[in-house]
Formats: C-alpha cells, sequence, structure tokens
C-alpha cells in the first residue's frame, strides 16, 4: 500500500507489516525480510572499472608522445628497443593503476566508517544497526538531531518536529503527530521520511517504505555520486605538479636541443628526451597523496577517530586551540549521585557499586520526609532511561543509548539519568511501582536552551508535573518550596540557603541537578512550558560525580607540550567545572574562567581580548560555543571545538576542525562535523591530531625523496649534454629507473611510522608552504649530490676503459642506487636512520629489496642485458658504485647528528 499509509492508524500499520510495536521485528524475520527487499540505500555512481584505470593511464600528454617515439622505433627496425620502451611504458601504467585503485578503495572503505546509523527494537532490545539494514516493518527510535533512515509512520511522539527541506522545500520544522492525518494531499504529519532531520523531541515509527521505495528514492538521482573532496595540500600539489612539468619540459627541450646542437642523432636525443620527462614528472604523486592520507585516516579510525572530510586530517596538524565538552569528552560520563540534599533539610550520601540498584543511604541529617519521596518520585518519573538486568526493566517508556554496564546492570539512557534512575531504586522507588505507562500524559524534552525536562502524568489527586534541571533555572520557576511536610512561600532567605547548599556540592566537584513539582488544575488545555513550569514547588538537590578519564590528565600535558591550548567548555556550575579542570591539570597560571552569563556582558572585541587567557567556559549554552569560536579564530587560532547536540552543529561547522560525539552525538552535529570521536574521548582528539601531524610529515618524506630524485636524474642529463659528454643514459634505461625507484619505494614511504617527538613541535602553520623549514634547498641539495655522484662514475669510467656500454651501465647502476639508499635518509627531517630504525618500516625494505632485484635482474639475465645495453660489471666496480651510492645516507646521518648536538645546545643554553 505505498504512498497510503497516512490513512492507516499506527495499529493497522503494525498488524499489515507483522510487527508489534512493542517488542520489534526478530532477528531471522528482520534478515529474511532484507534479503527479499536489499540494502536500504540509494544508488551510489558506480567505481571506474580496472580496464578503464589502465587506458585512463594513457591519456597522459608525455606517455602518448613517448608510444609514438615507440612506434617510430619499430618502423626504423629498432625492434628490440620498441618492445622494451612499450613493456615499460605497460609496467607503469600497471603501477598507476594500483596506486589508483588503492585510493579509490581506501576512500570507499571511508565511506562505510560513516555510513549511517539507526537505532531499532529488536527481539525487545535496543540496538544500533547500520541504516542499510534496515526493513520494512522495523520499530525505529528517534530523538532530537537524528536523521530520520527510512520512511516511517510514527507511533509515538513527544513534542517531536522535523525539518523537512530536503523534500518540501520550507526550513520551518513540521510538528509531527501519530494520529491519522486523513487522506489530504501534503497532510503527512503522522509521517517521517528518509533523509529528513529531527529538530525537536522524540518518537518512534515503523518503517513503511526503504531504498527506492522511499519518497527520497524519488529524488535519488539528486543525491548519488556524492565524491570525497581533495585537501588544500592535495590542491597546491596539483598546481606544483603543473610547475614541475612546465620546468621538465623545459629543461629536456634544452637536452634534446644541445644534444642536436653537438651532432647527435634527432631520433635519439628526442627519445632521449621524452623519456627524460616521462621520468622526471612525478605523475604518481597525486595518487600516492591519496593513498597516504586514506591509509592515515583508517588509521586514525583505528585509534578510535573517524575522519569524514578528508580536509580535517590536514587541518590537525595546524590546530592551536582545542575546545572540548567536559561530560563525556573529558570525563567518563558515568554518572553516580553522591549526596542528596532536600529543601526541607534532609541531607544524604548515596553509595553503591555501578549500577546495582542496591546500595547504602545514609542519612546525615534530617529524616525521609515529604519533600524526600516527591524528590525521588520525580528522579524516577522525570526520566527516560532503561535500567535493565537480562529480562527486567526499569524506566522510560522512550529509549536511548547504552551508557554503559556493572554488576550485571545496564543503563540505556543518558547517563545522568541512568544515575538518576539507579538512585531512586536505591531508595526504594521503582518507576513500575509508581505509575503504568499509560499514566503519562505528556513530556516537555530536555532542551538545552530550556536546560529543564518535565513529565507530565495522571495521579489519584488529579495531572502532576515533576521537572528536573539546572538549580538557578528551576528557581526562577518556583514560588513556592516544600520543607519536610509542608509546602511553603520561597522566601529570599530560604533561595539563598539553596544557592549556598548548590555552591557546596558544585565546590566538591558535583554536578548539581534540582527537582521540582506541581499540581496541576484538571481539564487543563494543551500542555506547553508556558502552561506547566511556572509556579512550581521546590523540592530539592541531587550531587553527581562523574570522574575524569583516565588518560585525559596525559593528554592535557600532551597537548602543552605541543604548543596547543586546551579549552574545556560546560553547562555545569563553575565550581562543578573548576574542581575537574584541576583534577585533570588543565589550569595553568594566568589562566582565566567565564561564565556563560559573564560571557553575554562582553562585546566580540572584549571576548577576542580575553580568549587566549581563557581555559575554561562554566554555565555556558551551545551558541556560546560559537562565540567562542569566532573569539579564537579572530586572534588568529586554528581551532578543534566539539559538539554533540543539535545546537552544536553551527560552532562545529565554524571551527576548523569539527568534532562529533559517536557515542552521545546526534546525526546533525555529525553531518556539521569532520571528524567523529567513536568513543567521545578528549585523548582520541590528542591522538587525532598526532596522527595529522604525522600524515603530513609522511606527505614530505616521499615529496622529498620524488623530487630529489628527478632533479638528480634531470641534471645528470643535462650537465652531461652541457658538457659534451655521452648522453649517460639511454631511454629504456631512464624509463626502467622512474619504475623501479619511483614506484614502490615512494608508496612505502607515504606508510613511515611517526617521529617519536612529533608532538613535541609546534604546530604548523595553515598557510605553510609545502618546502617550508627548508625542504626545497634539501631536495635541490640531494638532487645536486646524487647527479654529481653519477657524473663522477660515468665520467670516470668513460674516460678509464673508453667503453661507453661499461660507463653507461655504472651511471645507471649509480643513479637506482643512489635513489634506494637516499630513501632512508628521507624517513625523518630531524633524526638519522639509527634514532629512527631500521626494520620500523618492513614496507619500505620490502619496496628496496625488491627494486634491487629487479635491478640485478636487468644486470644479469642475459636477454635483459641486451635489451637495457648493459653489460656484468665485476666486484670492484659494484664497490666503486655502492660506496659513492652510501654517501647520500653517509652525509645525511652525520648532518642530522650534528642537527641534534646543535638543538640540544641551544636548549641548554636557554635552561
Amino acid at each position: 500500500m505505498p504512498g497510503q499509509w497516512h490513512t492507516l492508524t499506527g495499529g493497522e500499520v503494525a498488524r499489515l507489516l507483522a510487527v508489534d510495536p512493542a517488542q520489534g521485528l526478530g532477528e531471522k524475520e528482520a534478515e529474511a525480510r532484507y534479503r527479499e527487499v536489499g540494502p536500504n540505500d540509494l544508488p551510489r555512481q558506480q567505481g571506474v572499472p580496472l580496464w578503464q584505470m589502465f587506458f585512463h593511464q594513457f591519456r597522459d600528454f608525455m606517455v602518448l608522445v613517448l608510444l609514438a617515439a615507440t612506434a617510430i622505433s619499430g618502423l626504423l627496425g629498432e625492434y628490440a628497443d620498441a618492445v622494451t620502451i612499450l613493456l615499460i611504458v605497460v609496467l607503469n601504467a600497471a603501477l598507476g593503476v594500483l596506486q589508483e585503485y588503492r585510493a579509490e578503495k581506501s576512500l570507499a572503505a571511508l565511506q562505510k566508517l560513516t555510513a549511517p546509523e539507526a537505532r531499532v527494537l529488536r527481539g525487545g532490545m535496543e540496538k544500533k544497526i547500520l541504516a542499510a539494514r534496515l526493513v520494512p516493518g522495523d520499530i525505529v527510535l528517534l530523538e532530537a538531531g537524528d536523521r530520520v533512515p527510512a520512511d516511517l509512520r510514527l507511533l509515538q511522539a513527544a513534542q517531536l518536529e522535523v525539518e523537512e527541506s530536503i523534500l518540501s522545500g520550507e526550513s520551518m520544522p513540521v510538528r509531527k503527530d501519530p494520529a491519522v492525518a486523513g487522506s489530504g494531499a501534503g497532510e503527512h504529519r503522522n509521517m517521517a521520511f528518509m533523509g529528513t532531520m529531527v529538530t525537536r523531541g522524540r518518537g518512534r515509527g515503523v518503517v513503511v517504505a526503504t531504498g527506492l521505495a522511499t519518497a527520497m528514492g524519488q529524488i535519488a538521482r539528486l543525491l548519488a555520486g556524492t565524491q570525497q573532496e581533495s585537501t588544500p595540500l592535495q590542491r597546491r600539489l596539483a598546481q606544483l605538479g603543473g610547475y614541475l612539468v612546465a620546468f621538465c619540459l623545459l629543461i629536456c627541450a634544452a637536452v634534446v636541443v644541445l644534444g642536436v646542437y653537438r651532432g647527435a642523432p634527432l631520433y635519439n636525443m628526442f627519445l632521449a628526451g621524452v623519456s627524460l620527462a616521462v621520468a622526471a614528472i612525478p605523475e604518481g604523486l597525486p595518487a600516492i597523496v591519496t593513498v597516504v592520507l586514506a591509509v592515515g585516516v583508517q588509521r586514525m579510525a583505528r585509534r578510535q577517530a573517524i575522519v569524514r572530510r578528508l580536509p580535517a586530517v590536514e587541518t590537525l596538524g595546524c590546530a592551536t586551540v582545542i575546545c572540548a565538552d567536559k561530560t563525556g569528552t573529558i570525563t567518563q560520563n558515568k554518572m553516580q549521585v553522591r549526596q542528596v540534599v532536600t529543601a526541607g533539610g534532609t541531607r544524604a550520601e548515596i553509595t553503591g557499586q555501578g549500577y546495582e540498584p542496591r546500595g547504602r543511604v545514609k542519612l546525615l541529617q534530617g529524616r525521609e520526609g515529604r519533600d524526600w519521596q516527591l524528590l525521588m518520585q520525580a528522579a524516577a518519573i522525570c526520566n527516560n532511561a532503561l535500567l535493565k538486568k537480562g529480562g527486567l526493566s526499569i524506566g522510560g517508556f522512550f529509549r536511548s543509548r547504552a551508557a554503559g554496564m556493572a554488576d550485571g546492570w545496564q543503563v540505556q539512557g543518558d547517563p545522568t539519568e541512568g544515575a538518576l534512575l539507579v538512585m531512586a531504586a536505591r531508595c526504594g522507588y521503582w518507576r513500575e511501582k509508581l505509575l503504568q505507562p499509560e499514566d503519562v500524559l505528556a513530556e516537555l524534552p530536555f532542551e538545552s536552551e530550556r536546560k529543564r525536562m518535565t513529565v507530565l502524568v495522571r495521579e489519584k489527586t488529579g495531572p502532576v508535573a515533576y521537572t528536573k534541571g539546572a538549580p538557578d533555572v528551576l528557581l526562577e520557576l518556583c514560588t513556592q518550596v516544600c520543607r519536610g511536610e509542608q509546602i511553603v512561600p520561597l522566601t529570599d532567605e530560604i533561595r539563598k540557603e539553596i544557592i549556598q547548599q548548590h555552591s557546596e556540592m558544585a565546590a566538591a566537584a558535583l554536578r548539581v541537578l534540582a527537582f521540582a513539582w506541581r499540581p496541576l488544575p484538571s481539564g487543563e488545555g494543551e500542555y506547553s512550558p508556558d502552561t506547566v513550569e511556572r509556579e512550581m514547588v521546590f523540592l530539592g538537590l541531587a550531587g553527581m560525580y562523574d570522574p575524569p578519564r583516565p588518560q585525559v590528565s596525559g593528554a592535557v600535558a600532551l597537548c602543552r607540550r605541543a604548543g596547543i591550548k586546551t579549552v574545556m567548555i560546560t553547562g555545569d556550575h563553575s565550581l562543578t567545572a573548576q574542581a575537574v579542570a584541576q583534577e585533570i591539570g588543565l589550569l595553568g597560571r594566568g589562566d582565566q574562567i567565564l561564565t556563560g552569563q559573564e560571557l553575554d556582558r562582553l562585546s566580540d572585541q572584549e571576548l577576542s581580548a580575553r580568549a587566549d587567557k581563557v581555559s575554561l567556559y562554566a554555565r555556558v549554552s551551545p551558541q556560546h560555543k560559537l562565540r567562542i569560536v569566532r573569539a579564537l579564530q579572530e586572534n588568529g587560532h586554528v581551532v578543534a571545538m566539539t559538539g554533540d547536540g543539535v545546537n552544536d552543529a553551527p560552532a562545529v561547522k565554524k571551527a576548523d576542525i569539527g568534532i562529533a560525539m559517536g557515542q552521545s552525538g546526534t546525526d546533525v552535529t555529525r553531518e556539521a562535523a569532520g571528524m567523529v570521536l567513536a568513543d567521545d574521548d578528549f585523548s582520541t582528539i590528542v591522538a587525532a591530531v598526532e596522527e595529522g601531524r604525522g600524515i603530513y610529515d609522511n606527505i614530505r618524506k616521499f615529496i622529498r625523496y620524488l623530487l630529489s630524485c628527478n632533479v638528480g636524474e634531470v641534471l645528470v642529463m643535462f650537465v652531461a649534454v652541457l658538457a659534451g659528454l655521452p648522453l649517460p643514459l639511454l631511454p629504456m634505461q631512464i624509463l626502467w629507473m622512474n619504475l623501479v625507484t619511483d614506484g614502490l619505494p615512494a608508496m612505502a614511504l607515504g606508510m613511515d611510522p611517526y617521529d617519536r617527538d612529533i608532538m613535541y613541535r609546534p604546530p604548523r602553520r595553515p598557510r605553510e608552504s609545502i618546502f617550508a623549514g627548508g625542504l626545497g634547498w634539501r631536495i635541490l641539495g640531494s638532487g645536486m649530490l646524487i647527479a654529481a655522484g653519477t657524473l663522477l662514475i660515468f665520467v670516470l669510467a668513460w674516460y678509464q676503459t673508453h667503453q661507453l656500454d661499461l660507463a653507461r651501465t655504472m651511471a645507471f647502476n649509480t643513479l637506482v642506487f643512489f635513489q634506494l639508499f637516499y630513501v632512508f635518509s628521507c624517513r625523518s627531517e630531524h633524526h638519522s636512520i639509527w634514532e629512527v630504525g631500521l626494520t620500523s618500516n618492513p614496507y619500505l625494505l620490502l619496496a628496496v629489496g625488491v627494486s634491487t632485484a629487479l635491478q640485478l635482474l636487468v644486470n644479469y639475465v642475459p636477454l635483459l642485458q641486451r635489451l637495457f645495453h648493459v653489460v656484468p660489471l665485476p666486484a670492484a666496480q659494484w664497490g666503486l658504485i655502492l660506496l659513492v651510492t652510501a654517501l647520500s645516507l653517509l652525509l645525511g646521518t652525520v648532518y642530522k647528528m650534528l642537527q641534534k648536538r646543535l638543538r640540544e645546545k641551544i636548549m641548554y643554553l636557554r635552561v
């Protein structure tokens, strides 16, 4: 019945789809339906087939010119040369296909890492599955910030609003109602459609359509074929490649012209010039950059940092400030209620293990009166968490995420609500004993702007509202207070007393929530915050402790060494936040604390002036985060900002590196973010920064290697022709060398382990050139050294033996082994090969080993000797070649050791 689901009641839809709304589908039934209907996905652009990739390698102008020259060789009767060059071109194309294929597969793997998920009921248990595995009949749970994963007929809704602009073009959210909407066109308020976004409230619905059968499936062409964007570095390297092509063509043309001018045959010089150009242009650079970025991103994923956009990888290495939420990111988000203070003066400590509902309640002052009873009822009833052990469940009628498990008891839902549910259970107040699901009249869900939540229930005396939220917010809504058994007016003196109690609990690093209650008149109209949350009765406070994550202190200290400022942001009281900040070593000398109220009084210019000194923002709302990001960026910082809620999305998107929470975050925030933390852990951000720096270092390594080798090759030919010498290398030797030295070693270098002290350096400037830090001079110097050594060997052999084939063989092998030795010097810009460790990159050892074996085959297999015009070399000549070529590694090692001594001396003098 496609398109008519909105005309049926929820019960009718459930019967038609053969599903129990309270249990969901069983796993076997869901799997059977999946096999029948297929994945809940829209068609995507297909990848390029391998055969197309292969032929794309021959679109390059220089390769086409080389193929034309090969054809001319054949026509002139030089069949051996023609076949040899053709084989090398084909092998080069195969290597190019390997690089492109790996890059494509790596990017496809990244897309899988960020595949959308959905929360469903399967066999009565809530679980998170890939949205692609949804089938008709699945019961899906929605909350603010989720992207609707399929077309749903809604069964329940609490203040549920969905933004449907992707379908309707209207930006205003639509208020949803599970009631039957009728058959009028466009009347689908009881439906939620795939791809739309939940902006408020929560609900549940049954899947009625998936994939191309959804409303979104009708516009699938507009959504298919999205591609991973290139990074600024990739774009700069593409531009650099253009300059290199022009420069190499100019040099190669000069080689051809000079050679012909000195009497060399035009055909030979033309073929040599084209071969040199093909070898000198680093055509594999873009593919290797993509591979290194993608492999690095997958390495980040293993460390729980999932990158959604490649530019975030590059930006990570430039981060100067990390703004992190306290709850769940810096702390464990495993709340335990430690202390309760009622408005009547009763004070108690709550103890227990994990989520075990049995514990000890130690009364320190007063007794358990009406205020105690109402506070515990509010904690249990104004709550959407679930407390489970086996088949037993205690708690909410809507649902959410698993927060953890201890002693067999598991909390599903918000950890704060879970802590309150456990506290109430330990005190003997079980929600199932207090009311039935049908007694819930309405819910006013928690929102970051309101900082409170209200549940309205039907009791024997009539409708009652239970509210929990921030103490300062709830106090403003209360006009009375429950003291013992009596309800009395909330006087200024009592208000000061409550504020003092709040301050004392916050100073003890407790996160404090307040509770209020109000009986409502019977027959009141629509329940809304304005009509319900006023003239309430204040009940008391509960103080919870959320311990910092074990690794956070070390991560904060590492950030300080790396030149990165850590800023903690929280909606908690400043005293609570300050206690946590001091525990993790966040606050240093001169660091300031700013509250949301103080921030509101500052202009943007005043905030920018203070932003560099503030390390802790307390009592702030998500809207404040956007101002904080802007203020830091105004001061020239590269800002990483975390977020989880819907209202965090603007700040996350504005930040240079937006970071969403994988466990507690919403789909809206994940869409805006460049990176997602799978474990919500602050130390994972620091690990991602380290990976970002390492990836950039590895890119610089193979750029240094490729360009140095190419400079050496070009200079060998150019200087030889300029000096009137015979050509040191033949065209097929140049092409073979390009195949052996540029491909595998460069790719292996891109997977090199990072320097151990990479987080002891200051952040890189965002607009810094890839050749910064003297890299350009090192490339030029190394290229000149390679060229000088090769020409020296060639000249010595030529003048001593007057055997051109022998001299060329020695020059050919010298240039190859120069590059194979030099690759080890490129493994670190700061440390010698002995400090890095010769065996720490087995891929590089394998690549160099394969390249060496291939080069030796050319030298000693008779057929290959004839094709490449080489002769066998005696041991003495090999000794000379290895002695000279090892010079690059030796000089590089000595230079780095002297550089290290100089750095240590400078640091000693500073101390």
